[in-house]
């Protein structure tokens, strides 16, 4: 492969970064988690109550972020921000802050600069549709609110963070509403991707058929 692109979106609690780790490993691509980079500008923006609403603020606060990726560690201006990135407090947020526009640019450059070169595997929710429209492979995953739900309450009781069901489905929700009608870049599904409900299916079963489309594209 030489620069093979592949583009996993969905809404969120889909399964998209469980599955994009898992397909990286198991193609030999190089996982770019863009949800934690979109995170990471959240949380920043969160801890030096930036105000969303002022064009400027947000843009003079973009030129104060350095950020990193190394393998599971999220560096953010030379701390590790892992576990911060998780909360609920930046996944109530993370939707606002991803719909500004001047964050999407930025953001959108670097995912871009990061990939030149290499055969990645990137997730999100307009990769396959804004960031790497000629992709070699896309993907939309899809699942229940309902399932989505009682997937991130597993990963914050695996986090040691208490949080409803309720709070977390209403959140999940809520997102998809604001991610499926934001201006910039919304939530949808490229014309030529390849739609997979995962609500009844186990991640063995998602990673065997996606990586069954991989070959199949390699061998093209």
């Amino acid at each position: 492969m030489k620069n093979f692109i592949m583009a996993i979106d969905g809404p969120a609690g889909s399964g998209k970064s469980t599955i994009a780790k898992i397909l990286a490993e198991k193609n030999n691509l190089t996982y770019l988690d863009t949800g934690a980079m979109y995170r990471m500008v959240a949380l920043y923006f969160f801890e030096n109550n930036v105000d969303l609403d002022n064009d400027l603020e947000v843009k003079l606060n973009l030129k104060q972020i350095q950020m990193d990726i190394e393998k599971d560690r999220f560096i953010l201006n030379g701390r590790d921000v892992s576990k911060e990135i998780r909360t609920p407090r930046v996944s109530g947020l993370v939707s606002f802050v991803a719909r500004i526009k001047v964050v999407r640019e930025k953001l959108v450059e670097l995912q871009r600069e990061i990939s030149k070169g290499k055969n990645v595997v990137l997730d999100g929710r307009d990769i396959g549709t804004v960031v790497f429209p000629d992709a070699s492979l896309k993907i939309f995953l899809v699942a229940s609110p309902e399932e989505r739900a009682k997937r991130r309450m597993k990963e914050y009781e695996e986090k040691g963070v208490e949080e409803n069901f309720e709070a977390v489905l209403a959140n999940i929700k809520e997102r998809d509403m604001i991610d499926s009608t934001r201006k910039e870049s919304p939530l949808k599904k490229a014309e030529d991707a390849v739609e997979i409900d995962t609500s009844f299916m186990t991640i063995e079963e998602v990673t065997n058929e996606i990586s069954r489309l991989v070959k199949e594209k390699v061998g093209e």
